[in-house]
C-alpha cells in the first residue's frame, strides 16, 4: 500500500500521512509543481481542483478550485518554503484578522520528500492546525482519508509515466 502511517496528534495539533512512492523525489515533486498533474491527485471526484497558479518557489502561491455542485470554491496557499525536492512549506492564504484559515482547514502544510532504499521516496504531509476544534473539524470530515486517496492518485499518476518509459 501507498499510504505507511496516519497520525492524528492533537497535543501538537497536527495530522501527519506518509506514503511511499516507487519514483525519485524529484519525479514525486514534479507531481506538486505541475499544474495538470497537480489537478489529477488533488481533489476527489466530486470536487475537482483546477490549478491556476502553481509556482513553487518561496514567496509564490499554488492558486486552485474545487468544483462542485455548490460553485467554485477557490482556495491559495502561499509557499513559505521550498526546497526542491527535499522540502516544501505551505501556508493557507485564506485566513481572518487572527491568522486562522476561515475555512476551519489548516493553517499550514509541511511536505517532505525523502530517498528511500531502491529509488524510491518517502512523502510525508504534515497539516498543522491552528487550533483544536480545527483539527477536530478536519478529522471529523475525514481529512486523513482524503489525503489516503490523494497519494493513491499520485501513485497511480506514477505508475502511468514509469509504463510509459518502460514501454519506449
Amino acid at each position: 500500500m501507498t499510504v505507511t502511517t496516519v497520525n492524528k496528534d492533537a497535543q501538537n495539533l497536527t495530522l501527519t500521512v506518509t506514503a511511499e512512492f516507487d519514483a525519485p523525489p524529484e519525479r514525486v515533486w514534479q507531481l506538486w509543481a505541475d499544474p495538470r498533474q497537480f489537478e489529477r491527485w488533488w481533489g476527489t471526484s466530486d470536487h475537482p481542483a483546477t490549478a491556476t497558479a502553481v509556482d513553487l518557489r518561496a514567496g509564490g502561491r499554488v492558486e486552485y478550485y474545487w468544483s462542485g455542485p455548490e460553485g467554485d470554491m477557490p482556495n491559495a496557499w502561499e509557499v513559505v518554503e521550498a526546497d526542491q525536492p527535499r522540502r516544501l512549506v505551505l501556508r493557507d492564504a485564506v485566513v481572518d484578522e487572527n491568522d486562522v484559515p476561515v475555512d476551519e482547514g489548516p493553517s499550514s502544510f509541511t511536505v517532505t520528500f525523502d530517498p528511500v532504499a531502491g529509488g524510491r521516496t518517502r512523502m510525508s504531509i504534515e497539516s498543522r492546525f491552528p487550533n483544536e476544534q480545527a483539527l477536530k473539524v478536519a478529522v471529523d470530515m475525514d481529512m486523513d482519508k482524503m489525503l489516503e486517496g490523494a497519494a493513491e492518485k499520485m501513485d497511480a499518476i506514477l505508475a502511468e509515466s514509469e509504463s510509459r518509459v518502460g514501454a519506449v
